[in-house]
């Protein structure tokens, strides 16, 4: 077992200033619940919502708290890190002026910014939006939870296994595609399931209401394929979430899909092109999969800790 080794440390505090939310919740939630386990794994004493005295760093998420309230908690010799994504303009398909609110508060209180693509960073930069001292670290799903099955289901003779999921009706979440594709897939050839929510109806792909992480694993693990056609997604912790339970992936071509897919599936562009990459994964189905290269939770929490100013190193004991 691997664990945090330096000698000058005191179970220093680190404080993370978000609304933890039980899941089923958005991909932010699932992703910092990640992090906070692997901080009280490696050892550190993690406050929630307050900067205690002993507090080192603060870890800060996009705009989702009081800013005020930061505001007033912020004291000298604790490091500033704010966690950013979007985009939010293009993500949400409409511009209130919230991307200018955060960068405003970034000015203010940040001593860095991480980015979780670099597509994140490019699209800010070329809004006129940059912010304080900006490193790229991906997000990382629990691998206590997600992870590969045990063995590699043959598809011979048998329909393909495919699945999205999703818990937010944001129209820019590919509801317009999901419905085409329930029209015009193969249904003789496929079965398709969509976990969590949808705002349209769909006849041919069975729709689950959201399940808690452990359930949504499970089900990942018994497809065969994963799909998401969500737009400007800065990184989605539901493609992670897929690929790290051994599902290869089709994917929109948009936000920062490429950069967390890789060679492990096929992009689109347009919904035509999908029922032939399916037909195309298929054929390439075991080469693709072994393709999948996704971080380590212990590595992205490594470099958070390195961005709030620890150094530390792991060694195996």
């Amino acid at each position: 077992m691997k664990k945090l080794v330096n000698a000058i440390w005191r179970r220093p505090d680190v404080a993370i200033i978000h609304e933890f939310q039980r899941p089923p919740y958005g991909g932010g939630n699932q992703f910092l619940l990640a992090l906070r386990g692997e901080f009280r794994r490696l050892g550190l004493k993690v406050e929630a919502n307050r900067i205690s005295p002993s507090s080192q760093a603060c870890l800060f998420n996009s705009f989702n708290f009081d800013f005020d309230r930061l505001r007033r908690m912020r004291r000298p010799g604790c490091r500033m890190v704010h966690r950013v994504d979007g985009p939010i303009a293009a993500y949400r398909g409409q511009d209130d002026g919230t991307d200018r609110r955060i960068w405003e508060l970034n000015q203010e209180l940040a001593d860095v910014t991480v980015f979780q693509s670099a597509y994140s960073l490019q699209a800010h930069q070329q809004a006129g939006l940059n912010l304080r001292n900006p490193t790229v670290i991906m997000n990382a799903p629990d691998p206590a939870i997600f992870r590969p099955g045990s063995t590699v289901r043959s598809l011979t003779g048998r329909k393909v296994r495919l699945i999205s999921t999703s818990w937010s009706d944001n129209v820019n979440k590919g509801a317009a595609t999901y419905q085409w594709l329930d029209r015009h897939l193969d249904w003789s050839r496929l079965e398709y399931d969509f976990v969590g929510r949808v705002p349209v109806d769909l006849q041919n792909i069975r729709v689950i209401p959201p399940v808690p992480s452990h359930e949504l694993a499970e089900l990942l693990r018994d497809h065969d394929v994963y799909v998401t056609a969500s737009l400007h997604d800065p990184c989605s912790n539901a493609l992670l979430e897929a690929l790290a339970c051994g599902l290869p992936a089709i994917y929109a071509k948009s936000g920062g899909h490429p950069e967390i897919a890789g060679e492990a599936g096929f992009s689109f562009s347009s919904e035509e092109e999908i029922p032939e990459l399916i037909d195309r994964l298929v054929r390439e189905y075991g080469d693709r999969r072994q393709k999948i290269s996704i971080p380590s939770l212990g590595d992205v929490a490594d470099r958070y800790l390195s961005a709030m100013g620890f150094h530390a190193q792991r060694s195996s004991t």
